[in-house]
């Protein structure tokens, strides 16, 4: 097992209305894993697809903590590890964000307790930093997250038909008005806190905005996967600086406002996606 993935896909939530649900979630994790069969040698027995129900905050931790032990113990070198669903935010308990809130992903079980999401039911970024900060040295790990990051792009919110924010706001209005803060901390920062190997993160969008969950020529997915799986297929030797260009091209030309992240180092910037 040189190469192990996880890719995580929620369109159905356990706890929540079916006006909160997505549609393609699933897809994109599907089309990931997909991807990283046909195009990048992965084998299909490594490869660890968790759709609605099976995405548990337990399960998924789970399968992530089986990553990093493949690579701690040497029989994985490059892990994938993709994440597809909403972005929320929760009170910040470690003191290192400014606006109190760290940015956090709906599991299937995400639910609420008093006036905000219980921990058991999100994974916040603090928690990924830690999963991260365990990568050995020479270990490659690719982060695809297509989720969105914070609340203040609540206030331009695409609402053309056929396409949904994949954010959540906290669960009564007093989070909600905390949520409008002007701190744009991204998820680069949770990148930067990693130790020794630091993971390559692509978001879909800055953390002052939404990503969209839309349908793209006949199909639902999220618009930052549907451009990204695009273009590594029709060209995998591109840099994953390139890349990221041709996705936001791509964003652009279909009238999504999300401008996608890139973070690495420089030279996993110029290498290609997967390498």
């Amino acid at each position: 097992m040189s190469k192990a993935a996880l890719c995580v896909g929620i369109n159905k939530f356990k706890y929540l209305p079916q006006s909160s649900w997505l549609n393609g979630c699933v897809n994109d994790a599907e089309d990931l894993a997909a991807l990283l069969e046909e195009k990048y040698g992965f084998d299909a027995s490594n490869i660890t697809v968790l759709r609605d129900a099976k995405a548990s905050k337990k399960s998924v931790m789970a399968e992530l903590g089986k990553l990093l032990d493949a690579a701690i113990t040497g029989t994985a070198t490059h892990l994938v590890f993709t994440f597809s669903s909403h972005g929320t935010q929760v009170p910040d308990t470690s003191g290192d964000e400014s606006d109190s809130l760290d940015e956090a992903f709906a599991c299937y079980d995400i639910n609420n307790s008093g006036d905000a999401w219980d921990p058991d039911t999100v994974i916040s970024d603090d928690e990924l930093a830690a999963l991260f900060a365990r990568l050995p040295k020479g270990v490659l790990m690719d982060v695809v997250l297509d989720t969105c990051h914070s609340g203040t792009g609540l206030k331009s919110l695409d609402l053309l038909p056929g396409r949904r924010p994949r954010f959540l706001p906290a669960p009564t209005p007093r989070a909600v008005i905390a949520n409008e803060s002007k701190d744009t901390r991204s998820l680069r920062d949770m990148v930067r806190t990693a130790k020794l190997s630091t993971p390559v993160l692509m978001a879909a969008c800055r953390s002052d905005q939404t990503a969209a969950d839309a349908l793209i020529d006949g199909r639902y997915n999220g618009a930052f996967t549907h451009h990204f799986v695009k273009t590594v297929q029709d060209d995998g030797t591109a840099g994953r600086a390139e890349v990221l260009k041709l996705v936001s091209k791509g964003l652009k030309t279909g009238g999504f406002d999300q401008i996608a992240q890139l973070e690495g180092t420089t030279a996993a910037r110029k290498a290609a996606w997967g390498s």
